[in-house]
């Protein structure tokens, strides 16, 4: 399976990829690991990429695409991969259609996790992470046993800064605004398979089984 998997934050992306690297035996391949990797190598790319985030900056496309050329072209990558967190934009995309036709490798579909924005909201803002351990909560869904209280090692639970009801209307408003282009791009190909995000996480993963065509 040569997958991308897409969803706002929040939505259960990561969850869903580490059932679906399980299932299908792919490497599931990360922009940010993928930059984690290329700067522990210390190739051409990772060294330039490195440079761009040691002082802060965005890593310009042209880096970010030579990088998911290099780690496409790995042998792990042939019978199959999940990209996360790219293509990002419409000039990424066709990027990856060079790069994909340049390996000869076709796309299978492209998963789109759907959640509406108020429930996001409340999944986002409600999390809390233990200060010391980072073991995750929620206030309504996971809570702890004792308010305020990691179970695992007793730390205090804190709200991420990014978990702001503020920043998360605009991530999300950020997140809408790019990927409805590109879900409109990959549809004209007929590559989209949108799935709900709400509910079971077993029964969300089986969904996304049907849609691909690998449930047995």
């Amino acid at each position: 399976m040569k997958l991308i998997i897409m969803g706002p934050p929040g939505a259960g992306k990561g969850t869903q990829a580490a059932y679906i690297k399980k299932y299908y035996n792919i490497p599931h391949i990360s922009t940010g690991d993928m930059f984690r990797e290329a700067i522990k190598e210390e190739t051409d790319l990772g060294l330039e990429a490195k440079s761009y985030i040691e002082k802060g900056a965005l890593v310009p496309d042209s880096v970010t695409i030579g990088l998911v050329e290099e780690r496409l072209s790995k042998s792990d990558c042939k019978d199959g991969f999940l990209l996360d967190g790219f293509p990002r934009t419409i000039p990424q995309a066709k990027a990856l259609d060079e790069i994909l036709h340049n390996l000869k490798i076709k796309l299978d579909a492209v998963i789109n996790i759907s959640v509406p924005d108020s429930v996001l909201v409340d999944r986002i803002v409600g999390r809390r992470v233990c200060k010391n351990c980072g073991a995750g909560y929620h206030i309504h869904n996971q809570k702890p046993r004792q308010d305020g209280v990691c179970d695992v090692c007793g730390g205090p639970l804190i709200q991420r800064k990014d978990d702001t009801e503020e920043t998360v209307v605009n991530r999300l408003k950020v997140y809408s605004s790019q990927t409805k282009p590109l879900l409109e791009y990959y549809d004209k190909a007929k590559l989209v398979k949108t799935v709900n995000g709400i509910g079971d996480i077993q029964e969300i993963f089986k969904n996304i089984q049907n849609l691909l065509g690998g449930n047995e």
